[in-house]
């Protein structure tokens, strides 16, 4: 089916009033090594680090590295204190011990075996530095050295507390989220991954501290199986956990319609004083894991509208931590992240991909020029699926 590149997916969001588009770049910081894509679960498991390598390649053809407003920072593996603000000691110290290949640890225990999480040599130091890269990041933004940071290599919700869970070794987004509240901020987390954001949610499910914000498919349908309407938080936390699951085959206006109905007038009644969000792309149409059905037009105008919650007219702007998540299909996560990076740091790339790239990966555009091949029954379904959905958070959350 033909993609329709001209279709008006942001037409009726309330567009900054400031006129943000105007003003000078942001300072941009990227989070990036070599060292991030060295090691990983191996050759047959979806999560590929060529992705995260391949995302640097394109943004480097393009020179968006290069820019006088964007610095790029090599990460640190995070300490064992910084992990702790989210993970015990003991999984820190298994996940050490396993990554030498220590056989005295029970993987098993700890999430790790056959299927979704093996463990691998030097698995502590890879999920070390994507934590220490959130870290970074968010000691950045706070010293005021940056407005934006992209730790792209992030975004790996599902761990918890005491385990690895769907890909996932170090929650870098609960690290860094922990960090910022230690800090005295009070943070808005906004997840736009397909799968729900079990592990940030959780760990902020009992706190004011922290807004999170999941839009996501439908746990009945994919894992991890939860992030319903009901999820609303405990005790201090009530009502600051919000679910927004969505159908199968949920395309770029319906989503983008449920996002504008939730998320800009959560935030800004939270009034947060940092935004971070997880920017997983595993939502688009041709990726092999998941069911949803959007395009890199729908990836970016929701870039776009997080770069227009972080303006505050005339006030300083709110620090933005981006981190990215999932998305297996090697083709769309470079495209979708250098749309990311570019609306984070005011640039915009020529729609043909470099010839550099092309030589390197394949591929022709940017932008998608073509859209799922979704049939108008499916499209309704999804529509009015979308619509009860949000009726009921609006109900819920009193919007």
């Amino acid at each position: 089916m033909p993609y329709d590149a001209s279709r008006p997916v942001l037409a009726s969001y309330d567009a900054d009033p400031y006129n943000a588009t105007t003003r000078p770049p942001r300072r941009a910081v990227f989070v990036s090594s070599p060292d991030l894509w060295r090691a990983g679960f191996g050759g047959k498991h979806p999560l590929k680090p060529e992705r995260l390598a391949r995302t640097v390649a394109l943004l480097t053809a393009y020179g968006a590295l290069d820019a006088p407003n964007v610095e790029v920072i090599t990460p640190r593996v995070a300490s064992d204190e910084e992990l702790a603000r989210f993970h015990t000691l003991d999984y820190i110290d298994a996940v050490r011990r396993l990554s030498t290949g220590d056989d005295h640890v029970s993987a098993y225990r700890y999430g790790f075996g056959p299927g979704d999480n093996p463990a691998f040599r030097g698995m502590f130091e890879a999920a070390g530095l994507k934590a220490g890269g959130g870290i970074q990041s968010a000691e950045r933004l706070l010293a005021g050295d940056c407005d934006v940071a992209f730790n792209f290599s992030g975004g790996l919700h599902h761990a918890a507390p005491s385990r690895a869970s769907g890909f996932c070794i170090f929650n870098d987004a609960a690290v860094a989220i922990a960090y910022l509240v230690s800090e005295g901020r009070r943070v808005a987390y906004v997840d736009i991954d397909a799968h729900h954001g079990d592990g940030v949610q959780n760990a902020f499910y009992d706190t004011d501290q922290v807004l999170t914000i999941s839009l996501h498919q439908d746990g009945r349908t994919l894992f991890p199986g939860t992030g319903f309407v009901e999820e609303t938080g405990s005790g201090p936390g009530e009502g600051y956990s919000v679910n927004v699951p969505l159908a199968p085959n949920t395309d770029d206006p319906t989503y983008l319609w449920a996002f504008r109905e939730i998320v800009p007038p959560l935030v800004r009644r939270y009034a947060p004083d940092v935004l971070v969000t997880q920017l997983g792309v595993d939502t688009h149409f041709r990726d092999p894991l998941t069911h949803m059905a959007l395009t890199t037009e729908g990836h970016a105008a929701l870039y776009t509208v997080f770069s227009e919650l972080t303006m505050r007219g005339p006030l300083p702007a709110i620090p933005w931590l981006a981190c990215g998540g999932g998305g297996y299909n090697l083709d769309v996560v470079p495209r979708s992240w250098a749309l990311a990076f570019g609306v984070m740091s005011g640039q915009s790339f020529p729609d043909a991909l470099p010839e550099a790239y092309r030589a390197a990966y394949g591929g022709i555009w940017l932008h998608d020029h073509e859209g799922p091949a979704l049939d108008r029954a499916t499209r309704t379904e999804a529509r009015r699926r979308a619509e009860e959905v949000v009726s009921a958070v609006r109900s819920v959350m009193d919007l």
